[in-house]
């Protein structure tokens, strides 16, 4: 049974990788077998990571920003031939910000959908040209903010709830090739990105009373779902996006 989750001989890359959850999907990756290319858009911190998980398998790095497609696209090839080829895509590279939808500017509208939207489909393109051959497994990081609104965060919503559109398509469309395309979507989890909202005690704990589980997601709950998506396991779903929530959608 073992073997089933098991990614050793598979080859990934990891957006946004050099912190937070694409840091701790990559080390989920490795542990399981995978070689692994941390893509992200600062070469010091890549190699902070890289060097941490670099005694445990094959981790190398690509540096590029998601919002320029030919950079992106150039660093998703460049990571397939170093590693050999590419058999996984975890597209978790995002930005987050909130703001009154009366006071959005066209330039924080722009950013976050290049981002997250934008940059997630350029960058599965250049996936599956690489795994056109033998197949492969892309996951998209979607978000609660996918299923149910939270106010301010229009444009981030709209970024993530066309992730998850966006992984149904290409998951009905890439099935004949092979690839299959499906989503996690992490619910409260303290990163760099989310720290802020953290600050705030009363945040904290109108939040925390939404979750059954009674606590805040910790990183390690969302690599061993990375791992089955991504492995022989799961070779039969394509098309879903499973939320790890602690409950807060069940409840919601």
């Amino acid at each position: 049974m073992s073997a089933n989750f098991s990614l050793c001989g598979q080859r990934a890359v990891v957006t946004g990788a050099s912190r937070g959850i694409g840091a701790a999907i990559a080390d989920a990756l490795v542990d399981a077998g995978a070689a692994v290319a941390l893509l992200g858009r600062e070469a010091g911190t890549l190699n902070v990571v890289r060097d941490r998980l670099a005694a445990r398998g094959t981790v190398v790095t690509q540096v590029a920003d998601v919002t320029d497609t030919v950079q992106a696209q150039t660093a998703i090839a460049g990571a397939a031939e170093q590693l050999g080829g590419l058999d996984i895509l975890i597209n978790n590279a995002g930005i987050e910000q909130l703001c009154d939808s009366l006071t959005v500017t066209e330039a924080t509208w722009d950013r976050i959908l290049d981002t997250n939207l934008k940059g997630a489909f350029f960058c599965a393109q250049a996936a599956a040209r690489q795994m056109t051959r033998q197949g492969g497994s892309i996951i998209n990081l979607c978000s609660l903010t996918s299923e149910v609104a939270v106010p301010g965060a229009t444009a981030y919503s709209s970024s993530k709830s066309g992730l998850a559109g966006m992984t149904r398509a290409l998951a009905a469309e890439w099935a004949p090739r092979g690839i299959r395309v499906n989503g996690i979507g992490p619910g409260y989890f303290r990163t760099a990105l989310t720290e802020p909202f953290y600050r705030d005690p009363a945040w904290e704990r109108a939040v925390l009373n939404k979750i059954p589980q009674g606590r805040f997601g910790r990183l390690e709950d969302l690599g061993g779902a990375a791992v089955f998506l991504c492995s022989p396991a799961a070779a039969y779903i394509t098309g879903q996006v499973l939320y790890i929530d602690g409950g807060y959608l069940a409840a919601f």
